[in-house]
Order: structure tokens, then sequence, then C-alpha cells
């Protein structure tokens, strides 16, 4: 199966963290000096993009019975939410947030706003309350090869993702309660771990042929009792 070349690759020199726990992984979030994310090296593919033309779209188009690689289920774009409560009372939070979510996707996020007031909450219109990351491409396809080889096995009791996080569209949403668990992220720097959501976004249509997807590319998920 495809997942298990992604596993076996996994277990190799790339596989392991630089000192300082950063990824050595080509093109993992490393930022420059200036703030800004810096690019991918010129030509570089990532080893799922490769996985996916080379094993998984043939291996779809075979199981689904279509003739077609138009007519298979492809990831889109991976959309990462950070939600940072405390930027209303602290700014500064909020750019380390910034400078995590950066670290770990390789790209500048976006500053999400409160889109209403809610008194109860202390929460004022147009208020930052997180940060938004939309992967796209070779980015995409980076950041899932990491997530798998690298950040998955450091989730705690972890027994696999639940299918029933799909959305009935083949899109798959993933709750982490800590970022913590990419090794980008330096603990001295960033002590308060931050819950993330990770939205796989495909083009499945359905969660039946979405899990066969994002299964076939290496993601695990719990086994059906």
């Amino acid at each position: 199966m495809a997942k298990d070349t992604v596993k076996k690759q996994a277990t190799g020199k790339q596989a392991k963290t630089q000192k300082g726990g950063r990824s050595s992984l080509p093109g993992a979030g490393v930022v420059l000096a200036e703030g800004k994310p810096a690019p991918l090296p010129e030509g570089y593919k990532a080893r799922i993009q490769e996985l996916y033309k080379a094993t998984v779209l043939p291996q779809l188009m075979k199981e689904l019975g279509v003739k077609s690689p138009m007519q298979t289920p492809k990831l889109v774009k991976i959309v990462i939410n950070m939600g940072v409560t405390e930027a209303k009372e602290n700014i500064q939070a909020l750019d380390l947030a910034k400078e995590d979510l950066a670290l770990i996707t390789g790209q500048c996020p976006q500053v999400r706003r409160a889109k209403k007031s809610i008194s109860n909450f202390k929460l004022r219109e147009g208020m930052p309350i997180g940060v938004r990351v939309t992967l796209r491409g070779t980015r995409m396809y980076e950041f899932m090869d990491r997530f798998i080889s690298l950040a998955v096995p450091r989730i705690r009791d972890f027994q696999g993702f639940d299918p029933r996080f799909f959305d009935g569209r083949g899109n798959l949403n993933l709750g982490l309660k800590e970022h913590h668990i990419f090794p980008e992220i330096n603990m001295e720097r960033s002590p308060k771990a931050h819950g993330m959501n990770i939205t796989f976004v495909t083009t499945a249509g359905d969660n039946q042929k979405g899990k066969m997807l994002l299964e076939e590319l290496g993601l695990p998920f719990k086994k059906a009792k």
C-alpha cells in the first residue's frame, strides 16, 4: 500500500530532526530574519506529491473503476486555524502564534478577527482572535509529509483519526489540543499550548472516497471494531 511507503520513508534520515527540534525535511518551515518563511528549494517535490502521481493515483483509478485521472479524488488544499484567545489582552501572544504557525507551515499566516461582538466573552467586532494558513500545491504536500511522519507520532495515546471527522463531502476536519506536537516549535520560547484545527479539503464528494484518498496518502485512521 502507498501509506506503508510513506511510513518506511519516515524512518530514514530525512525524518530525523535537527538540533533544536526543527525538521530536517527539505522545505520545513524555517523563518528568515525579516520574519518571512524561507521558500522551498528550486525544483523541490514533496515525497507524498511524488507518491500520489506514481502510486496513489493509479491505485485509486483501479479501485474506483475509472479510466480518467480527472475522475479520481485529489487533495485540493489544507487549511490550518489556530485560536489565540489571549490576544484580546496581550497582542504579543498573537505575534508569537503567527511565528509558530509560520514555522509549522512555512507560509505567512493571516490574522483572523471577530465578525461580531459578544459581551459575555468580552469580544468586540474586529478584535484579533486567531491565525490561519491555507496551503496548496507542493507546500501542502510537504506539510502533510511532516505532519504524518513527525507530528502524528507525538500525539499522546494516539489510536488513529476517527473517520467520523469527515463532513459528508470527503473533507476531513482534525482538532489538535496542542501545537507542541510539531518539532519546529521551541518549547522555551512558546510554552503555552494552542489548539489547532486542520482541514483536508478534497474533491472526493463523499466520505468513503475521501477516506480512501487520505488513507492511501498515509493518514492513519482508527480500525473498525
